[in-house]
């Protein structure tokens, strides 16, 4: 009799961990054909490692690192540009570390982020892996999450949206965002603040914020849509986007696509400073575009 109690209470665990083990797996439901569900958004890596930036093992790495990072011949976004410079700030976010890109530190954990993703481990920056990192850094988006399967989200309500004050927009002109969008956007430039990070008055202003489809629409008259700069379905349709003022090349305007004003960008201690916090205020960035970051505090 205990013999028959003892299988019967063997049969009921294994029925219970099979259970368990459909149900983990299973794949989720949309919620609706126009609004599947979203995955939530993952902030990068933690904060850099400590480690020694001047490593003797990874100078060669080093040397090569620090002549493409001016010389690189590349496309990583279908358009061609010289160097990494730009995106410089970025790489070293992911692969934790806050060693120069010029350094053997640099090319030290850039090594370990290859090894990881089972690329050449060898500490060197090349066009060939930046797929990689680059499909990791967009997924992170809501909004490249709803494009990727084909969907445009809607505009959100107009009660949903806030203007900003005439002093946190660039030339005061109006600008809006959905309420919690703009209460990160307020609680990262106080921090920024605090912390030393902006240099004069209009650093950090708000460039754009929310664009609804008909300005999408007039952006798009020209048939330039869809490009690399121009889109007819937009992050900032969803009052989730802002454009930042991060400073300009000489002669260019805010949010020029020009290399030499997104180099620029990358270069400043605001831009440095965004992509190692942005992410506590729940902001995201678009790595072609330096002023360009997404609040995932609420979905699309």
């Amino acid at each position: 009799m205990l013999r028959f109690l003892g299988g019967l209470a063997i049969v009921a665990l294994v029925v219970v961990i099979v259970a368990l083990r459909v149900t983990t797996h299973a794949p989720s439901r949309p919620t609706s054909a126009a609004a599947p569900a979203i995955h939530a958004a993952t902030l990068p890596p933690p904060p850099p490692i400590s480690e020694d930036c001047r490593a003797d093992a990874w100078r060669a790495a080093a040397a090569a690192n620090r002549q493409s990072l001016v010389a690189l011949a590349w496309a990583p976004f279908g358009r061609n540009e010289t160097g990494w410079a730009t995106y410089a700030p970025l790489i070293g976010r992911e692969i934790a570390t806050a060693c120069g890109p010029d350094t053997p530190g640099f090319a030290a954990a850039y090594a370990r982020w290859q090894s990881a993703h089972k690329l050449s481990a060898d500490g060197v920056v090349k066009a060939a892996d930046f797929p990689a990192m680059r499909t990791e850094i967009e997924l992170r988006r809501p909004f490249v999450q709803l494009t990727s399967k084909g969907i445009c989200p809607p505009p959100p309500a107009d009660a949903a949206l806030q203007t900003a004050r005439p002093d946190e927009a660039y030339g005061g002109k109006p600008v809006q965002l959905r309420a919690g969008a703009l209460a990160a956007y307020r609680a990262l430039v106080a921090a920024a603040q605090a912390e030393g990070v902006a240099r004069e008055p209009n650093i950090l202003k708000l460039v754009s914020g929310f664009r609804g489809p008909a300005e999408e629409s007039a952006r798009c008259a020209d048939g330039s849509c869809n490009t690399l700069t121009r889109a007819s379905c937009s992050a900032h349709r969803t009052g989730l986007a802002m454009d930042l003022y991060l400073g300009h090349a000489p002669g260019m305007d805010p949010t020029s696509t020009d290399d030499a004003n997104r180099a620029a960008m990358a270069a400043t201690p605001e831009y440095r400073w965004l992509v190692a916090n942005a992410g506590r205020f729940g902001f995201l960035p678009y790595p072609f575009e330096p002023w360009h970051w997404e609040w995932t505090g609420e979905a699309p």
